[in-house]
């Protein structure tokens, strides 16, 4: 028996999906099987990414390389500390 899922339920499953949840578990959540999520998940990939996703991913990347930074410089001014203490 084939029935079709509602729009709302297929957009929360992947919604959750993008979350972290696994398409094995949103299937076993839902009753959808998993083939048919990654069907939807092939669909939507075809579409391209939107620009809500690149504009995200752009802030996230901007955000990791702040922090690499951050850290990096940490670390250098670590390292020249230690040389000083050290009588490098």
């Amino acid at each position: 028996m084939s029935y079709r899922i509602k729009k709302e339920i297929k957009e929360q499953i992947l919604s959750r999906i993008k979350q972290g949840v696994s398409v094995t578990q949103a299937s076993a959540d839902h009753g959808v099987s998993t083939k048919t999520i990654y069907g939807w998940l092939s669909k939507q990939s075809e579409k391209g990414i939107s620009n809500l996703t690149y504009a995200r991913i752009r802030r996230e990347r901007d955000e990791l390389l702040h922090i690499v930074g951050e850290l990096s410089l940490k670390l250098k001014r670590g390292e020249k500390n230690k040389a000083r203490y050290h009588g490098a």
